[in-house]
């Protein structure tokens, strides 16, 4: 890797960590090919990105970022897995981790918050934003559905107890 491809990979870093919400940092202990496709496909399905980076150039990328503070956790082979969605890199590899024992979360950062192994875990059980986003929209028209509800009751009540004199003249 030449001078100018290092300098590019940082910027490409630097940029990802400009825009992203959540950062997990992963240890890959000898995954195969598949397993990482797998890991890859898994992380793009959920919104998210996966880079393996050399650890020099992580800290050079990190370094006066909301993620400078994750720069020590840059040892041995790691790699990046980043999203917007505060919830979803976290769960992607948290999913996949208890597959196998091929990667192990070391930890990350949310924001300027630095987070270890079990807060990116305890993260991952958190529901994702679309998820809070469809549970808001629920309690949201709960109220107008249980109002529409009570509304009608009185009236269907009513056209039983209608129906019932009716069958009983009969």
């Amino acid at each position: 890797m030449d001078r100018s491809q290092k300098a590019e990979s940082v910027a490409s870093l630097n940029a990802t960590f400009a825009e992203v919400g959540v950062v997990v940092i992963t240890r890959n202990l000898g995954m195969t090919v598949a397993q990482s496709t797998a890991l890859r496909g898994k992380i793009r399905d959920a919104g998210a990105t996966y880079k393996v980076a050399k650890n020099s150039l992580a800290k050079l990328a990190a370094k006066d970022t909301a993620y400078e503070g994750i720069s020590d956790l840059f040892t041995g082979p790691t790699a990046i897995a980043a999203s917007v969605d505060p919830v979803a890199a976290a769960k992607a590899v948290a999913e996949f981790a208890k597959t196998t024992d091929k990667i192990e979360i070391v930890g990350g950062s949310l924001g300027s918050v630095v987070l270890n192994a079990d807060g990116i875990k305890a993260l991952a059980t958190m529901p994702s934003l679309d998820e809070m986003r469809a549970k808001l929209i629920g309690l949201v028209q709960a109220p107008a559905t249980k109002i529409a509800q009570l509304s009608t009751a009185p009236a269907a009540k009513l056209a039983r107890v209608f129906q019932a004199y009716a069958d009983k003249a009969a």
